[in-house]
């Protein structure tokens, strides 16, 4: 993944409304559209992050700190792509977002998929990656082992509550707690392990196993740990 170089040291503000925004320089493209395509995608930060339901026009040039007529030029093109919607003077998110979204969860599944195989593998148990959704977890991808007489089968697209089971409970999980087991919780008979996937901006996700039998928690808790880090590795 190609990182921009910078003109200058940048703080990183924790929302769009804390500093100015920076300038910096994308390779291959000239000075100025470079600075209006980071003054855009602030623009769009602060009309997602917003504390009203739709903020103003004036609000949002207060948030980027530019003008209003930059505002209103910089809403042309994100308006184009049905990314924002103007209701008068107040900016919505737009639909078109939904189409990005969803091409987020194929992207992570096709990353996720060589760790989940090998932990399969290694643990002679399913293996899959959860993804949290509002109060719920989804399974987004699922990886059987090959050399098993048997093994759970574990449905693509499932969900539970996101507090509930190894999976849910792993998403967010604390920093002293390297993963997490769970027994009976979703299904009874059934054990569980998931380490959080940690690192990657946005993605609140966990990587773990589930067995119908007895599960070696000290074994296969470092290897879900392992597994987490090289799916976070390949997403960022």
């Amino acid at each position: 993944m190609s990182v921009p170089t910078t003109r200058q040291p940048v703080t990183t503000p924790s929302s769009a409304a804390d500093a100015p925004v920076a300038e910096v320089e994308i390779p291959g493209l000239p000075r100025e559209r470079s600075l209006t395509l980071e003054r855009g995608l602030a623009l769009l930060q602060a009309v997602a992050e917003a504390q009203s339901d739709a903020p103003t026009i004036s609000e949002l040039a207060t948030a980027i700190r530019v003008s209003r007529a930059a505002v209103y030029r910089l809403l042309g093109p994100l308006q184009a792509r049905g990314l924002v919607r103007r209701e008068g003077s107040r900016v919505r998110l737009g639909l078109g977002l939904l189409t990005l979204a969803g091409n987020v969860l194929p992207q992570v599944r096709l990353a996720a998929l060589p760790a989940l195989r090998e932990l399969a593998e290694r643990t002679g148990a399913t293996a899959h990656i959860t993804v949290a959704d509002g109060e719920e977890a989804q399974v987004v991808a699922v990886v059987e082992p090959s050399w098993t007489v048997f093994h759970v089968s574990y449905r693509v697209g499932y969900r539970h509550p996101a507090r509930q089971g190894a999976a849910g409970r792993a998403i967010d999980l604390p920093a002293d707690r390297p993963w997490v087991f769970s027994s009976g919780e979703i299904q009874e008979g059934a054990h569980g392990v998931a380490a959080p996937v940690r690192g990657v901006p946005g993605l609140r996700a966990s990587v773990g196993v589930v067995a119908m039998r007895a599960v070696d928690e000290a074994t296969v808790g470092p290897l879900t740990v392992s597994a987490a880090e090289a799916v976070s590795a390949a997403l960022t």
